[in-house]
């Protein structure tokens, strides 16, 4: 930082009561009122009426005491003694900190070359455009003063020349950076490091007022020589600065205990961070834009600021971590601790432009491995959230029904939710578990997973018995080998050749649909696909008898019914559906049929 020393005699200002005055020999006749403060001066001895036109211009010329009311001096009386020092030749240092309220007093009081040659102004502008000006820290720190007297900074030309001078320095390559600055991030070595880092800049300017930052972002914007990632960076580091941390200030209702000034003013920042966000992708991270969407939604900012974030959020979406979503809820009403419709309102908000993209454009490829990356994205955190004792039912269905079938395209993670959200939740009713399993589609689990489904304890029987069944019907198709095939080709070539035959000119089936055959009592009736209702459970499919045995004492234990009412089920459903897969019986309604159809052809 840079100084300027004017003047050689000691400070002889001192105090006395409400009163300020000079020690010397002659008595004062002027008197100067500011504020509270009564200055006791003299006229001429020390050259205060020479150096001063306006002074000149309210004294009398008879040589009694004269007072005069100075209430409206920039910069009070601090800066009135600055210029009364220069005046009496007291040493006085100037900086960057005090240069502008002693250059405003000046001026009012009109010390100027057509006065004096020499004067105080001209000393003032010579230290303000060699030494301020050329600096990098002094001309920030002379910008932030002018927070004080922003209406002659204004008039005077102060704020326009330091905010130039701070753009052009910013634009400056960082090869020919030679002036010292702030930066301190974690893990940079200033001292080891020979090249200046893009964004050296950043830290310096954070110290600014939110209306001054802004006049520099939008200055060093209009110039389109900085990429936006470096402006997002400004961006970042202001706001960490001055925004409070949305996952550090957790309890609801928190906003509520601080003072009403700070909590408009964190308003006014975010809302001018937000609008100075660039337009282009990826500017800002996505856990900067959802930690401030977490924080507009704490401060209560307004509905614009709101869903500007909501938009951009949404647009870098597939780019966060589980970590980047875990926000507490500032709701009342919620009792749970995470804020899910924040999450839900992004994912809302991705699937909005997700659709807008026409088909079979040559970014749809790329859009599609997005949309599984946000599948995976919210079964994991709903994996998180599911531990939270307090998070009901219906919320993690409602967020779990938001995904469409793309974005699943196995649902082993949204199981692993289901069962840690069961096993947070032990006393979660059969019903609320039954509404909570339904969003399971059994046939997109792996085997491992169904194999730990079955096992499961805490599922409802219901979807016991869907992983079973699905598990069942994979094996069987999944059941013939090459060498079977061979042995039993030599067999049943004949039957084959003869079936193949009968089957021409009629229309062909999928190959996961199987017919029931009255020769092929191993087929279950249920065995057709369930494609168009994946999550749809057959009712009359055979099982296994020790499988219908097991899941009738499971039902038993369960308490859906009482103990006998459940075994005479379990026995009636056993006899239903073996008299149904029986050959004989299947044989005779098959009969009854190509009778009738015979009959009807013979008409």
């Amino acid at each position: 930082m840079k100084y300027m020393k004017l003047g050689t005699r000691p400070d002889t200002f001192y105090t006395e009561e409400a009163t300020r005055t000079v020690t010397s020999d002659a008595p004062t006749d002027l008197i100067l009122r500011i504020n509270n403060i009564n200055y006791h001066l003299h006229k001429s001895q020390f050259s205060l009426l020479p150096k001063c036109g306006l002074l000149q211009q309210l004294c009398p010329t008879d040589d009694g005491e004269t007072t005069i009311d100075l209430h409206d001096i920039p910069g009070g009386e601090e800066a009135f003694e600055l210029c009364a020092k220069y005046c009496y030749g007291i040493t006085i240092n100037f900086s960057a900190y005090n240069f502008l309220p002693a250059f405003c007093a000046a001026k009012f009081l009109r010390m100027t070359e057509a006065v004096e040659k020499g004067n105080f102004v001209l000393k003032l502008e010579a230290f303000f455009h060699s030494c301020i000006l050329e600096g990098w820290k002094d001309s920030i720190i002379t910008l932030q003063t002018t927070n004080k007297l922003p209406e002659w900074s204004e008039s005077l030309g102060i704020t326009r020349v330091c905010i130039d001078s701070i753009v052009q320095k910013i634009l400056t390559p960082p090869p020919k950076v030679t002036w010292s600055y702030t930066y301190t991030r974690p893990g940079y070595d200033k001292k080891n490091r020979q090249s200046v880092p893009r964004d050296w800049w950043t830290e310096d300017i954070s110290d600014l007022d939110i209306d001054l930052f802004c006049f520099i972002i939008i200055a060093v914007r209009s110039t389109n020589m900085l990429p936006s990632q470096l402006i997002g960076e400004a961006l970042h580091v202001y706001a960490s600065r001055w925004l409070p941390d949305p996952t550090k200030t957790r309890t609801i209702g928190s906003t509520a205990s601080q003072p009403e000034e700070i909590t408009v003013k964190n308003q006014r920042i975010l809302e001018a961070i937000v609008s100075m966000i660039p337009a282009e992708r990826g500017s800002l991270s996505i856990n900067f834009l959802l930690r401030l969407l977490s924080l507009a939604n704490c401060l209560g900012s307004s509905p614009l600021t709101k869903t500007e974030l909501v938009r951009r959020s949404s647009q870098q979406l597939d780019e966060a971590k589980v970590g980047d979503l875990l926000f507490p809820s500032y709701s009342t009403s919620d009792q749970h601790f995470y804020d899910m419709e924040l999450v839900r309102s992004v994912l809302e908000s991705f699937w909005v432009l997700w659709r807008r993209q026409p088909p079979g454009s040559s970014e749809k490829g790329e859009s599609t491995r997005s949309v599984r990356k946000v599948g995976k994205l919210i079964d994991s955190y709903l994996q998180v959230i599911s531990k939270d004792v307090k998070m009901p039912v219906s919320k993690v269905v409602s967020l779990a029904e938001c995904l469409p079938d793309i974005a699943r395209p196995l649902h082993d993670d949204l199981y692993k939710a289901i069962n840690i959200y069961l096993k947070e939740h032990p006393d979660l009713s059969k019903t609320d578990k039954k509404f909570l399993c339904r969003i399971l589609d059994c046939q997109k689990l792996s085997p491992d997973v169904r194999a730990h489904a079955v096992k499961n304890e805490r599922l409802p029987l219901r979807t016991v018995v869907q992983v079973l069944f699905f598990d069942q019907e994979k094996s069987t198709r999944g059941a013939t080998t090459p060498h079977s095939l061979a042995s039993h080709n030599t067999t049943t070539r004949g039957k084959e050749t003869h079936a193949a035959r009968e089957d021409q000119g009629k229309p062909k089936l999928s190959p996961e649909v199987r017919l029931p055959r009255a020769d092929d009592p191993t087929i279950s009736v249920a065995e057709a696909s369930t494609k168009d209702h994946p999550r749809t459970m057959q009712p009359d499919m055979k099982l296994p008898k020790e499988l219908e045995r097991k899941l009738a004492m499971r039902e038993i234990e369960e308490g859906v019914e009482s103990s006998e009412k459940a075994k005479d089920v379990a026995t009636e459903e056993r006899s239903r559906s073996r008299s149904m897969l029986d050959p004989h019986k299947i044989g005779k309604r098959t009969g009854k049929s190509d009778c009738g159809h015979n009959k009807g052809r013979e008409r």
